[in-house]
C-alpha cells in the first residue's frame, strides 16, 4: 500500500478526529474514561505528531512524541503518544510504517530511546510492539503502580530503515 506519513499540527482536525475515535474505542474496552494516568498529551508537549493518509487522501493513523525528561526514563528518551489506526487499516501495514517514521523522528529529535505505555486490554498492541522489538520495561513515570498500564521501550539505534 502506498501511505503518505506527513507531520501535522496536533490539533489538525484529522489528527483530533481519530484521537476522538481512538478515546471512544479505548473507553468502551475498558469501561470508563479513566484509563489513563497522568497528563493528557496536548499541543503544548506534542512537538511531533505524524498523520498517515491512504492514496485517497483520507487520515487513517497518527502517532506523536512527547520528549521525557530525563528522571523519568533516562536521558534522551521520548514517548509515543495517541498512536491509533482506524479499524478498517489495520492489518495493513500501516502502523510499522508509522512506528517506523515516529522512531525516526525521535532519532531527529536526539533521543537515543523511545518508550510508551499501553495498556492490560489492548492484547492487539501489546503484540505489536513486541513483534516490532519493543521490550518490556519497568512501569515510568504517572504509570508507575497503575494495574492496567504496560510499558515497553526500544533502543532508536535498533531502528531497522524503512525506504521512507
Amino acid at each position: 500500500m502506498n501511505w503518505n506519513i506527513s507531520p501535522v499540527a496536533y490539533d489538525h482536525p484529522d489528527a483530533d478526529r481519530l484521537r476522538r475515535e481512538q478515546r471512544r474505542e479505548l473507553d468502551a474496552r475498558y469501561g470508563s474514561s479513566d484509563h489513563e494516568p497522568g497528563t493528557p498529551p496536548s499541543a503544548d508537549d506534542v512537538p511531533v505528531f505524524l498523520l498517515a493518509t491512504d492514496p485517497s487522501g483520507r487520515a487513517i493513523a497518527c502517532g506523536g512524541l512527547r520528549p521525557l525528561d530525563e528522571t523519568i526514563v533516562g536521558a534522551h528518551s521520548v514517548e509515543i503518544k495517541r498512536m491509533y489506526v482506524a479499524p478498517h487499516a489495520r492489518g495493513t501495514g500501516v502502523a510499522t510504517v508509522l512506528l517506523r517514521a515516529l522512531e525516526t523522528a525521535a532519532a531527529e529529535l536526539g533521543a537515543r530511546r523511545v518508550v510508551l505505555e499501553t495498556g492490560t486490554q489492548q492484547p492487539d498492541a501489546i503484540r505489536f510492539y513486541e513483534r516490532e522489538g519493543y521490550e518490556t520495561i519497568p512501569l515510568f513515570g504517572s504509570y508507575i503502580g497503575g494495574p492496567q498500564s504496560r510499558c515497553f521501550g526500544r533502543s532508536v539505534s535498533a531502528v531497522r530503515p524503512t525506504g521512507l
